[in-house]
C-alpha cells in the first residue's frame, strides 16, 4: 500500500473512532500516533516528537499559571466581577463579556493563552449560575480563534502571512491591521453564538465540573454547630495569659463560652509554645460572657460586623470534613473539640456521629471525648498549606478537597499579586516576542513554583494531561501528511478546481482546503501547506498576493469543527463534557461566516489589482 493510501485510511480510520465516541479520544490519538509508526510513515522519533513539542510545553506551562491564579483568589475573583457585570440571569450579556474579553486576550497572547486563563473563570461560573458548562465553553473558545485575527501577535500564522507577502513583493501587514479582517469574523461569529447557540449546544457539563462551594464555609459551620456566636480576641503583652501553656486557660465562672482553637499570632496556625503576646484565641459563645471574659483578662476584643466564620475560612485559614473510614488507625483513639492533632498544625472543631455533634470546649476532655468509630466525621481547621499536606492521609476520608474549596471560595490571598505579576510577565514576552511562547511559559511556571505560590506537587496536579497526550500524540499527523506529500495532493487537486477562472473561486478553493487541513493539524502547519500554492496562484492569474494570504489567514483560524483541530478545542473538551460531534452544530455556521468573510469581503480591504 503506498503512503498516501496508508495516510488516507489512518487517518479515516481516525476520524470514524472520533464520530463513534466508544473508544476515548486520547485512546484514538494515541492509536493514531503508533499506528503512524507502525505502518513506516514514520520513525519512532518522528512519532513521538509531539511530546517534546514546544507548543504542547507551552500548553503544558498554561496549566500551571492557571493553577496560580486560581490558588490565590485571582480566577474567582474575576468569576465574580463577571457575574457582577453579566447579572445573574441575563446570558446574552454573560456571554457578549466573555466573548469580548477572551478575543481581546487572545490578540495580545494567543488563542491557547486566552483560553486557559479564562477557562477556570467560565467553570466556576457555570457553577454559580447553575449553567451548563457546555452552553459557556464552546463560545469561549470560538470567540478566541476569531480574537486571534485582531492582531499581528494572535496567531503564528500571522505572522507567516505577513512575511510571504512581503517575500512576494507586497507590502505586509501592520501589527493591527488583521483587526480589519478580525472585527467582522468576531462580530459575526459572536452574534450567530448568542442568536443560535443556545440551540445549537449541547445542554450537559463535563465529568470533572465542580461543585459550588461558594458558600462552603458557612455550610460547614452551620451543620456542625459552630456558625453562631464566634468571636476572636487578641492576646494584649500585659494580659496573665502571656506564656501561658493554652491549655491552662480556664473558663470557670464563664459559663457558655468555649475556645475552639488558638492561633500563634496571624498566621492561622494552631500554636505549638506557650501563649504570647498578639496569638488570638478564637471562641464561641454569647457576646456579652465573651465580652466579660476578655475584660478580665485583658484581651483585646471587638464584635466584628462581617461574617463571624471568617475567623477560620480565609486566605490563610481553611475549614475541612472528614469521614473515618473502616479499619483505620484512628479507630478507637480518643478525640474531642479544641484537641491539635498529632501533627500540631490541625485543630478538631467539632465532631459528629450520626445525629449527635459533640461540641464541647477546648481542653475538656473529660466531657466531650469519644473513642473514635468509623462513619464518624470532624471538622478540621488550620492553613491551607497544612490541610493539603495533612489530609493526604489514608486514615481519613476528605469529603471536599480543601484545594478545590479555596479555588472557589477565597477571596484573592497575599500571593495574588505575585500570581498576577507573573501573568502581566508572561503576556507581555508572548507579545513583544523576545522569546519563544514555549519559553515565556516555563519562566512563569518556574516562577509560581521557585516563588512558593505552588509546590512543585501542586504544579503536577495542575497539569490535565489527558489534554496534553491528545495533543502531542496528535501532532505527528501533520508531519506524516507533509512528509508523504498527502496534503501537498490535496491542496493540488482542490485547487485545479479553480483554474484561471477568476480570483474569487481562487480564494474559495484556498480556504476549503486550509480549512480541511486545519481540522486535523495545526493551523500553522496547515497554513505552510497552502501559502505557497496561493502565491503561485495569485501570480498565475497576475492578482496581488495580499487578499489570498488574509484568506489563508483567516480560514487557518476556522478550526470549530473537531476537538484537535486547536489545543484550545481539545482544552474545554473535558470541562465541557463534549463529543467529537458536539463540534459540528455551531462549528459549521461559524465555518459558513469565515468563508463570506475571507472570500468576499477581503477583496473589498485588499484589491485584487
Amino acid at each position: 500500500m503506498s503512503p498516501l493510501a496508508l495516510i488516507a485510511v489512518i487517518l479515516i480510520v481516525a476520524i470514524v473512532l472520533f464520530v463513534w465516541n466508544k473508544v476515548p479520544a486520547v485512546v484514538v490519538a494515541i492509536l493514531v500516533c503508533l499506528s503512524l509508526w507502525a505502518s513506516g510513515l514514520l520513525s519512532l522519533n518522528q512519532a513521538l516528537e509531539g511530546f517534546g513539542d514546544p507548543v504542547v510545553i507551552f500548553l503544558v506551562t498554561l496549566f500551571v499559571v492557571t493553577s496560580a491564579l486560581e490558588v490565590t483568589g485571582v480566577i474567582a475573583w474575576a468569576g465574580q466581577c463577571l457575574i457582577n457585570g453579566a447579572g445573574q440571569t441575563s446570558r446574552f450579556r454573560l456571554l457578549f463579556l466573555t466573548m469580548s474579553l477572551v478575543a481581546l486576550l487572545s490578540a495580545l497572547i494567543g488563542t491557547s493563552g486566552a483560553v486557559a486563563a479564562l477557562l477556570p473563570v467560565m467553570v466556576v461560573t457555570a457553577v454559580r449560575l447553575k449553567r451548563k458548562s457546555s452552553q459557556l465553553l464552546q463560545p469561549l473558545a470560538f470567540a478566541a480563534h476569531a480574537g486571534s485575527m485582531l492582531a499581528l501577535t494572535g496567531a503564528p500564522v500571522n505572522i507567516l502571512v505577513s512575511d510571504a507577502a512581503m517575500d512576494a513583493g507586497a507590502a505586509g501587514f501592520g501589527l493591527f491591521e488583521f483587526a480589519l479582517v478580525g472585527l467582522p469574523l468576531l462580530a459575526g461569529s459572536m452574534a450567530i453564538i448568542l442568536l443560535f447557540g443556545e440551540r445549537l449546544l449541547p445542554q450537559k457539563n463535563g465529568a470533572t465540573i465542580p461543585a459550588d462551594f461558594s458558600q462552603h464555609a458557612r455550610t460547614l459551620v452551620e451543620h456542625y454547630g459552630v456558625a453562631d456566636n464566634l468571636h476572636r480576641l487578641r492576646v494584649r503583652a500585659t494580659s496573665p495569659f502571656v506564656s501561658r501553656d493554652s491549655s491552662l486557660i480556664d473558663l470557670k465562672g464563664y459559663e457558655g463560652i468555649h475556645v475552639l482553637a488558638v492561633h500563634e499570632g496571624d498566621n492561622a496556625q494552631p500554636i505549638r509554645r506557650n501563649i504570647a503576646e498578639n496569638d488570638h484565641i478564637i471562641m464561641r459563645g454569647h457576646l456579652d460572657v465573651v465580652a466579660k471574659f476578655a475584660t478580665d483578662w485583658d484581651l483585646s476584643f471587638r464584635a466584628y460586623k462581617e461574617r463571624s466564620d471568617d475567623f477560620l475560612f480565609n486566605h490563610q485559614s481553611g475549614l475541612a470534613e472528614v469521614v473515618i473510614p473502616p479499619r483505620s488507625d484512628l479507630i478507637g483513639q480518643s478525640a474531642f473539640p479544641g484537641m491539635v492533632t498529632e501533627s500540631g498544625d490541625l485543630v478538631v472543631l467539632a465532631i459528629q456521629r450520626g445525629s449527635m455533634t459533640v461540641g464541647a470546649g477546648f481542653a475538656q476532655e473529660r466531657e466531650g471525648s469519644l473513642q473514635l468509630q468509623a462513619g464518624d466525621t470532624m471538622l478540621l481547621q488550620g492553613t491551607w498549606k497544612a490541610l493539603d499536606v495533612r489530609l493526604n492521609d489514608p486514615d481519613v476520608l476528605v469529603v471536599s478537597s480543601p484545594e478545590l474549596v479555596r479555588r472557589q471560595a477565597v477571596t484573592m490571598s497575599a500571593d495574588a499579586k505575585k500570581a498576577i505579576l507573573v501573568l502581566i510577565l508572561m503576556i507581555m514576552l508572548l507579545a513583544t516576542g523576545i522569546v519563544p511562547p514555549a519559553v515565556a511559559g516555563m519562566l512563569a511556571a518556574g516562577t509560581i513554583v521557585l516563588s512558593g505560590i505552588l509546590t512543585a506537587e501542586q504544579a503536577y496536579r495542575a497539569i490535565a494531561w489527558t489534554t496534553v497526550i491528545l495533543v502531542a500524540a496528535m501532532k505527528p499527523l501533520a508531519t506524516a501528511m507533509l512528509g508523504t506529500g498527502a496534503a501537498q495532493v490535496m491542496s493540488e487537486q482542490l485547487l485545479a478546481i479553480a483554474g484561471e477562472r477568476s480570483p474569487t473561486m481562487l480564494l474559495a478553493c484556498l480556504f476549503l482546503v486550509t480549512a480541511a487541513l486545519g481540522q486535523f493539524i495545526s493551523s500553522t502547519a496547515a497554513a505552510l501547506v497552502v501559502i505557497p500554492i496561493g502565491i503561485a496562484g495569485a501570480a498565475g492569474m497576475g492578482i496581488s498576493p495580499q487578499p489570498v494570504l488574509m484568506c489563508i489567514g483567516a480560514a487557518s483560524e476556522a478550526a470549530f469543527l473537531t476537538p484537535v483541530a486547536a489545543p484550545a478545542n481539545a482544552m474545554i473538551m473535558g470541562p465541557g463534557g463534549y463529543t467529537f460531534r458536539d463540534y459540528w452544530p455551531l462549528g459549521l455556521p461559524l465555518l459558513a461566516w469565515f468563508f463570506v468573510v475571507s472570500v468576499f469581503y477581503v477583496p473589498l480591504i485588499w484589491s485584487f489589482s
